[in-house]
């Protein structure tokens, strides 16, 4: 939910497997460590017989990890704030005066790179701004977890969603070998996501670029990278060219639970149009949509739901994120950049 780290860890120039260096941690020890407990020791078994990996180093790594408790009671929905799932505190916090504010001065400093970014990708300036915005306010909170404390509890303590983290610590792990990056110096959020625009390890590996080609590829430090490889990302994922993100919208639930929710834009737009959905704007009639449902609670109590209509370029956000919330912030966020940008 979203890193690259490539960070600064100065690449280990040396032949073999990259040092692995002490450090002290915070996080209480489960009740065997990591590297001893004979799952963690079979899923090496399987990361050095795939990827190759020296089995020391990632044993000697491994030794040093702790478990976080934080981030197994960050990542499970039922410890979720209620406030969390009310659309109308997850805007307000979002889309506020300081991520416009920044975030029109984060486009103007950065408009040549941006520009050249949209030029070959094909995505607006703004929404990659905000992208950034919403993930870290611009870089200010890249995230405190040690992500390999953070990985080893996901994949192991915490059952939920095991599998997927256990191939985000295998790429991590490759992410860390293959850049000379000592393991145990990186951190994030309590996800596993790095770097200002918050890629997984397995995001890094498979989308991030090399944006200002000074030959590494640095998700911490170069805005540059950050913002070719949020472009490169969307692009992967469906984004298209001067197609817009997302309408208001008018709807019910009916409509909304008849067409199954999901994050993909099945349906041409002349099918909810017949089933009664309306939009302030204008689709071509062939152009694929989903509509999007967010719950909201006013601070005088009353209950309703926003509705919004999305393009496969709200897909492609929602494949950064999930979260309808997550994706019609962000194209919010966007919009408000480029107006006071332009101002």
């Amino acid at each position: 939910m979203r890193r690259s780290l490539l960070l600064a860890a100065a690449a280990v120039a040396a032949l073999g497997a990259p040092r692995v260096r002490a450090q002290a941690v915070e996080e209480p020890l489960t009740a065997q460590p990591y590297h001893l407990r004979d799952d963690v020791q079979a899923f090496i078994d399987d990361v050095v017989r795939v990827y190759g990996i020296d089995r020391t180093w990632v044993e000697q790594a491994f030794a040093q990890a702790r478990y976080s408790a934080q981030a197994e009671r960050l990542t499970t929905p039922s410890l979720v704030p209620p406030a969390a799932r009310n659309w109308i505190d997850y805007r307000a916090r979002n889309v506020d005066e300081r991520r416009i504010r920044d975030g029109a001065q984060f486009l103007r400093d950065s408009r040549a790179t941006l520009t050249r970014a949209r030029a070959q990708f094909g995505v607006p300036e703004e929404v990659i701004v905000a992208i950034i915005g919403v993930e870290t306010v611009f870089g200010r909170n890249t995230g405190s977890f040690r992500t390999l404390d953070v990985l080893l509890t996901l994949t192991f303590d915490y059952t939920r969603r095991a599998a997927l983290y256990r191939e985000e610590l295998a790429q991590f792990l490759l992410l860390c070998h293959e850049q000379g990056i000592d393991p145990l110096s990186l951190r994030g959020s309590f996800a596993g996501a790095l770097g200002l625009p918050q890629f997984m390890p397995g995001s890094i590996r498979r989308w991030a670029v090399d944006f200002d080609n000074d030959g590494r590829v640095d998700l911490l430090r170069s805005r540059d990278d950050a913002i070719g490889s949020v472009a490169n990302f969307l692009t992967a994922h469906g984004w298209q060219r001067d197609l817009p993100v997302q309408f208001r919208a008018q709807a019910d639930a009916t409509i909304s639970d008849l067409l199954g929710g999901g994050i993909t834009a099945l349906y041409p737009w002349r099918d909810l149009a017949a089933l009664g959905v309306t939009i302030d704007g204008l689709l071509d009639p062939d152009t694929r949509a989903l509509l999007l449902d967010l719950p909201y609670r006013s601070a005088a109590g009353e209950q309703g739901i926003e509705f919004r209509v999305g393009t496969v370029n709200m897909q492609a956000l929602l494949h950064y994120n999930r979260s309808y919330f997550y994706g019609v912030a962000v194209s919010d966020l966007a919009r408000a950049i480029r107006l006071r940008a332009t101002a």
